[in-house]
């Protein structure tokens, strides 16, 4: 085999307003669940079922964290790609505990907004980018430090959009037709 692929997908919606955070270097974080569910028919008793899986989400690209911080909110629907990663930490009784989480980090994360436009803009969408450094290690907490600058700084072009027509003033809006 030439490789390998950690890549994660979903879609869901968002339990509780997204959580802002900021590293010792002032880099800004983004933590948010999201619950997706499935639906089946019991065979034997014709009831319908449903489960639902709650997901832990970290967003370290400073782009897409502006754009959660912006634009999602508790009960947005959206679209992510990013990578599978567990951590190690010490609880305050001494023992391991470990965290699954989908990180959102580099060019290979992805956040879309599916929601209309609604209140406070959406149907937007943002892919990743930054990451020109190393990881130096550390948790997902305060001390996070990937290295080096992320490339998104004050820069007036990013790949995001939300709110307002994306098109020519004259184009009309097709999010309407969207059957989601």
């Amino acid at each position: 085999m030439a490789g390998s692929v950690n890549k994660v997908i979903l879609v869901g919606n968002l339990g509780r307003d997204p959580e802002i955070r900021f590293t010792q270097a002032g880099k800004k974080i983004a933590n948010f669940s999201i619950a997706t569910s499935e639906q089946w028919r019991d065979r034997q008793s014709g009831e319908r079922r449903e489960r639902t899986e709650w997901h832990r989400i970290v967003v370290f690209n400073e782009g897409l964290a502006d754009v959660v911080e912006r634009f999602v909110k508790k009960g947005s629907k959206l679209y992510i790609e990013g990578a599978l990663r567990t951590r190690k930490w010490q609880g305050q009784d001494g023992k391991d505990n470990y965290t699954t989480e989908i990180v959102l980090e580099g060019f290979n994360s992805t956040l879309t907004m599916l929601d209309g436009r609604g209140d406070g803009g959406g149907g937007g969408s943002s892919s990743g980018g930054g990451n020109y450094g190393n990881d130096s290690g550390g948790g997902y907490g305060g001390g996070y430090d990937n290295g080096g600058d992320s490339g998104w700084g004050n820069s007036s072009s990013s790949s995001r959009s939300g709110g307002g027509n994306s098109g020519p003033s004259g184009a009309p809006d097709l999010d309407d037709d969207i059957p989601f």
